[in-house]
């Protein structure tokens, strides 16, 4: 039953093979073994409530719900009407939203359950999930090691099966990165596909949410729910709104695949080299045209971003204060010891570092020098996919340079940021793109990265879908959590 895609839950639901409750009951018990041993949750529900179970019966006798019934965890930096949202940070440690976020509320509107808050890199900074103030996330292939960041609690709640699907954001990877590394499947939207109402912000012209499923038709199902404009973000695009169109055969003839060689040749570890190529010859056996592209600016992607993610998160974050939510100090004789104390105590360690380097860019003297400047490769950056994608309809690439590695490996920042080499470019320039599951390396899994034009979700989540066809590795799962 655990390892059934969304559809052919929906079906059995449908048929009354098994109720919302028993399905709902099922990963409900499956979060609660499971969570000792990869701590990917903050929060489990105690049990589906009476109005979730009518609404899901209702609507399953409806045409046009597959969602209605199927449970899933949400990334705990979206909002949750009476439900704590924590942000994986002491400073929201005891904050209960009054509201839903959009997410949150067009998934309830489709009927699906939510089973439970899923651990995450404090504030969504972080590449691993080793920055939890609730503790780091252990990958379900091997616990001694990580599960990606910083949706790496939704990540490894997802690759053990402790829920179906789960929501997630991506900044600069956290969505593509955590997948490869646990084995699943994941996609990030284009920015102002799906609304930031309600997402406590990390980099607001970066973070963008999106889901986590074992295959590519489940993620766009769920993506299907989530997207559409809202007039409560500004950021949300007009014609957001898109219906996931399940491709009609496995053939990608027609198709055009653009291959960064630089980025596959510049891969240290020749197993996930030789998986990343392995995958892109299957995509060619199927009938797609693999054409070598070129990024010229990429590889200036990761300085640019370290610049204007912790300037975007410096703003965000200065809301945090000790005055009118979130942690506030006991320990403080005037008002500049409030704000002090109140955020020294509340923030983890790579959230204050992050805030520091971000004040410091946007600081008299430094704003021209470094902030402008990274504004300025962002936008050579988008221009080099614009060009590309004149000559392809998809972009395959690696998602990470390693497998998941153990914890404690990476306790130098800089070696940690580079984790992100590969995802970062098509961030900046807000474009959608996935990961999916290839050829395991070294026993653990790999994940291919497709990037699209910007709102060509269809584009990417289609040949991921025909790939999955053909292969399996989407399939598999931790034999300790079968």
């Amino acid at each position: 039953m655990i390892q059934l895609s969304i559809r052919e839950m929906a079906a059995m639901l449908r048929a009354k093979q098994i109720s919302v409750a028993e399905l709902s009951s099922l990963f409900f018990d499956r979060a609660r073994a499971f969570n000792q041993q990869t701590n990917a949750l903050t929060k489990v529900c105690c049990d589906i409530s009476a109005d979730q179970l009518i609404q899901a019966e209702t609507m399953l006798a409806q045409e046009g719900h597959v969602l209605a019934g199927i449970p899933l965890a949400h990334k705990d930096l979206f909002c949750t009407q009476g439900l704590r949202t924590t942000c994986g940070s002491n400073m929201l440690k005891a904050f209960i939203p009054p509201y839903d976020a959009t997410v949150v509320s067009n998934l309830k509107s489709q009927g699906m359950i939510t089973v439970a808050k899923a651990n995450m890199d404090e504030f969504a900074m972080g590449s691993s999930n080793e920055h939890s103030a609730f503790g780091a996330v252990n990958n379900p292939w091997d616990l001694t090691r990580v599960p990606g960041g910083s949706s790496g609690g939704s990540a490894a709640a997802v690759a053990a099966r402790m829920v179906p699907v789960a929501t997630a954001t991506d900044t600069g990877g956290s969505i593509r990165q955590p997948a490869a590394l646990c084995g699943i499947t994941g996609i990030k939207p284009s920015y102002g596909r799906v609304s930031r109402h309600g997402m406590v912000a990390f980099a607001s012209s970066l973070d963008q949410g999106g889901v986590m499923a074992a295959s590519a038709d489940d993620c766009a199902l769920v993506l299907s729910a989530m997207c559409g404009h809202d007039a409560l973000d500004s950021t949300s695009h007009v014609d957001a709104q898109w219906s996931w169109q399940l491709p009609e055969s496995n053939s990608m003839k027609g198709k055009k695949v653009g291959v960064v060689t630089d980025w596959i040749d510049g891969l240290k570890d020749e197993a996930i080299k030789q998986s990343t190529l392995e995958a892109i010859q299957t995509l060619k056996d199927q009938g797609a045209e693999v054409i070598d592209i070129q990024l010229p600016h990429a590889h200036l992607a990761v300085a640019a971003y370290y610049v204007i993610a912790p300037a975007e998160c410096s703003s965000n974050l200065s809301r945090f204060d000790g005055v009118r939510y979130g942690h506030r100090s006991e320990d403080c004789r005037d008002l500049e010891q409030l704000y002090v104390n109140s955020r020294t105590e509340g923030f983890g360690e790579e959230v204050k570092r992050r805030i520091m380097v971000g004040t410091w860019a946007l600081s008299s003297g430094y704003y021209d020098a470094y902030y402008l400047k990274a504004q300025k490769v962002r936008r050579l950056i988008s221009q080099d996919f614009a060009a590309a994608f004149k000559q392809v309809d998809v972009i395959a690439a690696p998602v990470s340079p390693e497998v998941a590695f153990k914890h404690g490996e990476k306790s130098e920042g800089v070696s940690m940021y580079q984790a992100d080499v590969f995802t970062i470019p098509a961030s900046l320039a807000g474009l959608p793109c996935l990961s999916m599951p290839v050829k395991p390396a070294h026993g653990l899994p790999v994940g291919l990265q497709l990037m699209g034009n910007y709102f060509d979700e269809q584009s990417i989540l289609s040949m991921a879908h025909q790939f999955q066809q053909v292969t399996a590795w989407h399939q598999a799962m931790p034999e300790a959590f079968l």
